[in-house]
């Protein structure tokens, strides 16, 4: 859930190429601020894919507004969508925007707040929340879509587990811990199950002495997005409005998988001959030279797919037991079974032991600074990475994201007149179907 943080400003510095502005760093990230701001302060973070209500923003002069002469005014959020994005101001980096802790005393005693409090809403009345585009067109149809969805049952497919911010999350590590830094891939998720169909038959003779339906089970593979259960994978009716880039893992998975087993996988390229899964965007709109001059005009996220096709990468197995036990398969034995069935798994990068903090942190900087190219497809920037617990007995994992890659999401999402699948299915999940 996005949120913002109460945190304390330490090793502010000046900023490289601005006398009237300084850097700060928080979460591992660089953050730009003006120079009311001092060393020890305590103040509010809010990362970069997040909304500020309407309310919280207009109470902080931070939209863009202009005067009665047409000067600009105010901050810098558009007033309608009020999204924060990672950019770059000068040569450096801004990943997320500080304000005081004071300016939140409207909403509630600032007095009583403390470092590492996460902020989202405050006395019932909504500060942030994760920037989502608002639904409308082709996303209004795969609402509808899963509402009026089978209410088969199929036993123990369990949904796709979210995958938590690195940096919030120091406290999950101990030391010996077995850590996986796999690469993250900017696609849509996907999960096929060989498992129990459970459904409900009626007939005549049952209806006619008021009797319950009887309850009937059938083996059955099945294949859905990461919320959604998709009973007919021809359907049109989808986000997409065309199945057959999920019916091809489908039909590939359904003779293969062993009773019980549930795989989690990304699918990256293209839906058909005219769609691509995520959005392009302009390189010029990053504005950083060196990063047009490396990855060119345009960004797709085509991982190396022709025009029209994709490429199925696994993330994650379980083996659940006829009586609803799941046991997370370990990374090499994800690795050992994509082997034996002929399936791709997500780049491998490094195997370690926990040590420290900072030993964490100085490897996974290592592929994810000075812009990465993404290892399948060499022709854009890689996304990020997971970094994976090994020896827990549920699935942990985190992920960190390179810092020009969430400029190109922002720069996606900024011109975006509907969300992406996964964003889409989190509105309809969560009841929000605009945004405040």
């Amino acid at each position: 859930m996005y949120c913002g943080y109460v945190v304390t400003l330490n090793n502010l510095r000046k900023h490289s190429n601005a006398n009237r502005l300084q850097c700060a760093e928080i979460f591992g990230c660089n953050v730009i601020v003006d120079l009311s701001y001092h060393e020890g302060q305590t103040v509010v973070y809010f990362p970069v894919d997040g909304q500020l209500s309407e309310e919280f923003a207009e109470k902080n002069n931070l939209v863009r507004k202009k005067d009665e002469n047409g000067n600009n005014v105010g901050g810098y959020l558009d007033p309608n969508k009020r999204n924060i994005t990672a950019l770059k101001l000068r040569g450096e980096k801004s990943d997320g925007l500080v304000l005081p802790i004071e300016s939140l005393s409207e909403w509630t005693d600032i007095t009583k707040l403390k470092n590492g409090d996460q902020i989202s809403i405050l006395n019932g009345y909504v500060i942030c929340q994760k920037y989502i585009p608002q639904m409308k067109g082709k996303s209004e149809n795969y609402g509808k879509s899963k509402k009026t969805q089978s209410k088969t049952n199929y036993e123990f497919f369990a949904e796709h587990k979210d995958t938590e911010q690195l940096a919030y999350n120091k406290e999950a590590f101990k030391l010996g811990d077995i850590i996986y830094i796999t690469r993250k891939l900017h696609g849509t998720s996907g999960r096929t199950m060989n498992t129990t169909k459970v459904y409900k038959k009626i007939n005549r003779l049952r209806s006619f002495f008021q009797l319950p339906p009887k309850i009937q089970k059938e083996k059955a593979v099945i294949t859905g997005t990461r919320r959604v259960v998709l009973e007919n994978i021809d359907d049109t009716t989808g986000y997409y409005s065309d199945n057959r880039f999920r019916k091809k893992w489908h039909e590939l998975l359904k003779d293969k998988l062993p009773e019980g087993m549930e795989v989690f996988y990304e699918i990256v390229g293209y839906v058909n001959e005219n769609t691509p899964i995520m959005g392009t965007a302009s390189n010029k709109k990053v504005k950083d030279k060196e990063f047009s001059k490396k990855f060119g005009p345009t960004t797709l996220f085509s991982y190396g797919c022709n025009l029209g096709e994709c490429e199925m990468y696994v993330y994650r197995m379980t083996m659940t037991t006829p009586e609803g036990t799941v046991i997370e398969l370990p990374w090499e034995q994800v690795e050992n079974w994509c082997e034996r069935l002929g399936l791709k798994h997500v780049p491998d990068l490094e195997k370690f032991m926990y040590t420290t903090w900072e030993d964490l942190q100085q490897r996974v900087h290592k592929y994810i600074d000075n812009m990465p190219v993404d290892e399948i497809g060499k022709t854009h920037i890689a996304e990020g990475v997971v970094v994976r617990i090994d020896n827990r007995p549920s699935f942990t994992a985190f992920k960190e994201k390179t810092f020009e890659f969430k400029v190109i999401e922002g720069i996606i999402k900024d011109g975006a007149e509907v969300p992406d699948i996964e964003e889409a299915e989190e509105l309809i999940v969560n009841g929000k179907e605009k945004s405040f």
